[in-house]
Order: C-alpha cells, then sequence, then structure tokens
C-alpha cells in the first residue's frame, strides 16, 4: 500500500469515526477491508453524513458519478472509489 493510499483509508477511517461518535456510537469495533458497509455500525443517516463529510473535505463526491450497480458495498470497496480520484 503507498503512502498516499495509506492517507486515502486512514482519512475514511478517521471520518467514520467523528460520525459514529456524532451519531451516538461510541465505537465501531474493527473495520476490515471486507467489512460490509451496512455492517460498519453506521446506519443510513451515519453513511450519508459521512459522504457529505468526505466530500468537504476531499472535494470529490463518487456517488454523483457512479452508477447505482457499482456503489461500494465492503470498506476496501469504498476506499478504492476515493483512491482512484484522489
Amino acid at each position: 500500500m503507498t503512502i498516499r493510499n495509506y492517507q486515502v483509508e486512514q482519512l475514511i477511517r478517521d471520518v467514520m469515526d467523528e460520525v459514529a461518535a456524532e451519531t451516538g456510537r461510541e465505537e465501531l469495533g474493527v473495520i476490515e477491508g471486507n467489512t460490509v458497509l451496512s455492517d460498519s455500525g453506521l446506519d443510513s443517516l451515519g453513511f450519508a453524513i459521512l459522504v457529505a463529510r468526505l466530500e468537504q473535505k476531499t472535494g470529490y463526491d463518487p456517488f454523483s458519478r457512479l452508477p447505482a450497480e457499482q456503489f461500494p458495498h465492503t470498506f476496501s470497496e469504498l476506499v478504492a472509489v476515493y483512491q482512484r480520484e484522489l
């Protein structure tokens, strides 16, 4: 994993933790690459906040460009979407 890729992954993890704390989740637990996003501990509102916050921080909203069938389902797929564009 390159430094840039690590930084993108860490940014997403950090924002996920922020959103979890703000939405009443103490901690998300261990999130691996194969963790399904719906099992991450964030509900649909938390995930929407995550995407909006990542757009604020990166200036990029991948979901406005991706067809619905390409939306990420796992954490590693989410990270890959951002790594391709950042």
